[in-house]
């Protein structure tokens, strides 16, 4: 296979080419995937496109859902739970589509609008040259405040310069800030090039694929792109425990894959939890949560302390024991199909 050069810039498709391929991997997503899906088929896009559910075993009846749903677009393909890895089952779908363009959401991401699909294609469009694009999350309506200010703080950062490359190599080698912002993708709601994606598959990893392909693409030469049009709906109000394990899942797995350390010392983890529940608590004070969600601010302290204590522990993960470092993996019981502590569940 020849790998293309990101200076050169690619040619067109071929007229009758499939312009955009939807690939949403599933399990036991519960009803908001029926929304999902028909927002996806409900599409006002100005190119064909086609859906391509891959199941890894559903027992909530979404199968029997996706198979009555009477679309001829809508394809259904059904894996074994031991299967599925994020990076591995997201290649598989990928490969088993056709579209120029790979748009990958997850399960609960339901786009916001009829022309979530139309901004994608176009953004990516408008430049040969990026290899992947990568969506605006909304929180859902019923989500907690501070979950909606994360949310909305979090994807403003890349509003005022949507499209990145890497052009300093000096500085990417030495800004872990810099690095991060390059590499930062999600594909909850996302766009890959399949030209791109054909040399610069997922790698097979059980976090972080998506930051892994980012990071890749951007050292190869590619370019990313953001498109604050091309939203969906897609948040989680984790309980206290659940939150402590992927607050862990997520230290550990930066620290392993890309040697970031976010929790230097208990020192550093008491200052972080103080200030974000100080930030928090001031944020209440100044909206009127303390008036209108008193219990979400009480709990702000747990919330934050478990965040803090999963981002240290994670950083130091493999000196921990292997039964503890196994219960404080969500991710790991997720996919060993180990009971959780509730059925939220990360996306597939």
């Amino acid at each position: 296979m020849s790998i293309p050069d990101p200076s050169t810039p690619q040619r067109d498709a071929p007229a009758h080419a499939l312009k955009a391929s939807v690939v949403i991997p599933m399990k036991n997503p519960g009803p908001v995937f029926r929304e999902v899906l028909t927002a996806v088929c409900k599409q006002q896009a100005s190119f064909d496109y086609d859906v391509l559910v891959v199941d890894s075993g559903s027992t909530d009846g979404s199968v029997e859902f996706v198979r009555a749903f009477g679309d001829p677009r809508v394809r259904l393909i059904q894996i074994k739970p031991t299967e599925f890895g994020h990076g591995k089952t997201r290649n598989f779908a990928v490969a088993n589509t056709e579209g120029e363009y790979a748009v990958v959401i997850t399960h609960d991401a339901l786009p916001v609008d009829e022309h979530w699909l139309e901004a994608m294609v176009q953004t990516a469009d408008a430049d040969s040259r990026i290899a992947g694009v990568f969506g605006r999350h909304i929180a859902y309506p019923s989500a907690s405040p501070y979950t909606r200010r994360d949310l909305e703080a979090h994807f403003a950062n890349f509003a005022a310069e949507p499209v990145v490359e890497l052009t300093d190599r000096a500085r990417y080698d030495r800004d872990e800030s810099y690095r991060q912002r390059l590499h930062f993708f999600s594909d909850n709601n996302a766009l890959l090039r399949r030209s791109v994606w054909q040399s610069h598959p997922y790698p097979d990893v059980d976090f972080a694929e998506d930051q892994i392909w980012a990071k890749h693409i951007v050292e190869a030469g590619w370019k990313k792109a953001y498109c604050a049009q091309g939203a969906v709906y897609h948040s989680h109000d984790y309980p206290l425990i659940e939150k402590l394990q992927r607050s862990f899942d997520e230290s550990y797995a930066l620290y392993r894959l890309f040697g970031y350390v976010l929790s230097r010392n208990v020192l550093h983890m008491l200052k972080s939890w103080v200030a974000h529940t100080v930030n928090d608590l001031r944020y209440a004070r100044r909206t009127g949560m303390h008036r209108t969600h008193l219990s979400l601010v009480l709990k702000t302290p747990l919330d934050n302390l478990a965040r803090s204590l999963g981002h240290y522990l994670g950083s130091r993960a493999d000196k921990l024991p292997v039964k503890l470092r196994h219960w404080l993996s969500r991710d790991r019981r997720l996919l060993l199909g180990l009971p959780m502590a509730n059925s939220g569940g990360k996306p597939q």
